[in-house]
């Protein structure tokens, strides 16, 4: 197709979606809310003063345990939902604020998998959008408008953990101008209501100025402005975490580092009625009884669903996506930049994320593993991509952090390729009692969730209290919080440090202390900087990081972190900053868990092994697999 007439299509699509929006045509996708659906005051508001009561705490782990096992056949949990990432969390948030009784079991840690793995952004789908546009495709045009929906209620339920941030598009040439600028427009039309900011163009000086590392050439063209546009980004595995936490505190019995080894079914029936689980601590088995189990286990829901039925057929089409991580002078604060086209035609994004640079992703094939490496050749290739559009040298010794994350995408068997997949989920009960929600992604976590819980009350003819309320319910530590609350801590608290001597020490609480405990942990980081200063555990865990001792002492008291790993990758996110300095701090977080948790010396030497094993996983430049030995 010409130059000319794919911008003739751009235009005409985006009057068409203009036209749409305007005359309230069909296309437009408004949340489907009732009085009775979002409840008015009274639920909500019950909820609400549960998860933001300054004073509670979340039922210890051994209470939700005895909860689990109480859930006998004569008194069953209404749902038992596998699975804690961002979707089974999800799902036990929106099922137990309808008033149902909930339990959540997850293998490993919550956000263990996938869902601490993302790009880190909350995003409606550009690209999408411009498949939508170009295959004339209804469904990913569909897929966009909800995912826009979602992402300002994602970003407003969790304001902490989530912002909009603005994304940078490099032009070349003046039809790039054009076509981007057309695109990102209409991106902002779909969002109607729900969009965040404007998208604007900037001439090429002056995006020099708000991006001082962009290349002024490409490819032997000089740099003829740019288009920039605005999307969410989030710290994706505390979102999680304070999902878990939300629902532990509205009333469900969550428990991490417990595996599902069976299905219970009804001899008369088959229907699955419960399930066998072990604690993969204690190593102790036990048997919870539900009305619906909802299989939430992403990659792993395949696994799951063949414990019902070993004949069950694959839904599951693993695509792994590799990020990486590099120091913060690549992009400035507060901006990031898409890569629209790479040489095999993916996009690459460069954000800044927690004062450094996480660059990603890429979309192939892959094998379903507890602990995807990435391999050398996707390290290479976002580097390669990112080199071209950059002045500064991209080095492979720079990146100081690299992953891999599994997408469970739901199998199309006519797409070529899992990039042609669409990112939209599947809900299904294909065994009696066992509901599968898979695919999607996770800006529109939430309405997966409900979707489920909806598919869950039907299949157990369930009687929930009300419908959904979850579509403005903030998450703990979010109701009440303003950006400007880092000052509080800053003013009202100091870090008491325990020098190598044993004496105990006061230090200021710096701007990026109180900045770093107030978007992760809300208006509960109050208590983490009460640790800081009353038991002196202010001094920092990493040189050059914000994280400090305080912090896994209150995750091990009031969020689950069972082990260090539990601390460096999900409740901190220091093993996806900066591998070394994970390695540095390993010793002192698991001296605070030891002390929090009663461990023995033997434990200790467990926990230390297991996260060193973990941390290989990540490809730092230190302990990268280099083919070539031209690094």
């Amino acid at each position: 197709m010409s130059s000319a007439a794919r911008l003739r299509r751009v235009c005409a699509a985006a009057l068409a979606t203009a036209t749409a929006a305007s005359v309230g045509g069909s296309i437009i996708l408004s949340p489907n809310i009732s009085s009775n659906d979002r409840g008015s005051g009274t639920v909500v508001e019950a909820v609400r003063s549960k998860i933001n009561d300054p004073y509670a705490n979340v039922p210890s782990r051994a209470v939700q345990e005895s909860a689990l096992i109480g859930a006998s056949q004569a008194n069953p949990l209404d749902i038992l939902v596998v699975g804690g990432g961002a979707t089974g969390c999800g799902v036990a948030f929106d099922a137990v604020t309808r008033g149902l009784r909930v339990g959540l079991v997850e293998r490993e840690d919550f956000s263990s998998g996938t869902s601490s793995r993302s790009t880190k952004l909350i995003h409606g789908g550009v690209r999408y959008l411009e498949k939508a546009v170009f295959n004339l495709d209804y469904g990913q045009l569909k897929l966009v408008f909800h995912a826009l929906e979602e992402r300002k209620q994602v970003i407003e339920n969790a304001p902490h953990l989530c912002h909009a941030l603005p994304c940078m598009t490099p032009c070349f040439d003046w039809f790039e101008v054009v076509y981007y600028w057309a695109g990102l427009k209409m991106y902002d039309l779909v969002a109607g209501a729900r969009l965040l900011h404007l998208s604007r163009y900037y001439s090429a000086k002056e995006s020099i100025e708000l991006f001082p590392t962009l290349a002024k050439k490409g490819n032997d063209r000089n740099l003829r402005g740019t288009v920039v546009y605005y999307d969410g980004q989030m710290n994706d595995s505390r979102l999680n975490v304070g999902l878990a936490c939300s629902a532990a505190l509205a009333g469900a019995a969550v428990l991490n580092h417990a595996e599902v080894i069976s299905f219970l079914k009804d001899e008369a029936t088959g229907r699955i009625i419960g399930a066998r689980i072990r604690d993969n601590f204690s190593g102790k088995e036990f048997e919870t009884y539900a009305k619906v189990v909802v299989n939430a286990a992403g990659p792993f829901c395949d696994s799951v669903r063949k414990l019902a039925d070993k004949e069950a057929t694959s839904m599951i089409c693993p695509s792994s996506g590799v990020h990486i991580v590099l120091p913060d002078y690549y992009s400035p604060d507060g901006m990031g930049l898409i890569v629209p086209k790479t040489k095999d035609g993916r996009v690459v994004f460069m954000l800044p994320w927690l004062g450094r640079t996480v660059a990603g992703t890429t979309d192939s094939n892959t094998v379903i593993t507890p602990l995807p490496e990435p391999h050398e050749d996707e390290i290479q290739f976002i580097l390669d991509a990112i080199s071209d559009y950059l002045s500064v040298k991209v080095r492979r010794t720079d990146v100081l952090s690299a992953w891999s994350g599994i997408r469970p995408l739901a199998i199309d068997p006519s797409a070529k390729s899992t990039e042609s997949i669409s990112r939209d989920h599947v809900v299904c009960e294909d065994y009696p009692g066992l509901v599968t929600i898979t695919g999607g992604k996770w800006t529109t976590y939430r309405s997966m969730a409900e979707d489920a819980v909806d598919a869950a009350v039907k299949s157990g003819k369930l009687s929930p209290k009300n419908g959904s309320v979850t579509h403005n319910l903030r998450l703990m530590g979010g109701d009440g919080w303003e950006p400007s609350y880092f000052t509080v801590l800053a003013q009202q608290y100091v870090r008491m440090k325990r020098t190598y001597g044993g004496k105990v020490v006061p230090a200021i609480m710096d701007t990026a202390a109180a900045k770093h405990l107030s978007h992760a942990y809300g208006t509960l980081a109050e208590r983490v900087a009460a640790i800081a200063q009353n038991e002196g555990l202010g001094k920092r865990l990493a040189h050059g990081y914000p994280f400090m001792e305080a912090e896994v002492a209150y995750c091990a008291r009031n969020e689950y972190c069972e082990s260090a790993v539990d601390f460096i990758a999900r409740r901190s996110r220091l093993a996806f900053l900066d591998t070394d300095a994970a390695g540095r701090a390993l010793p002192r977080v698991i001296e605070i868990l030891a002390a929090e948790h009663k461990w023995d010396k033997s434990r200790k030497a467990q926990e230390l092994q297991k996260a060193k094993e973990f941390l290989e996983t990540f490809k730092s430049s230190k302990n990268a697999h280099f083919h070539d030995g031209k690094h």
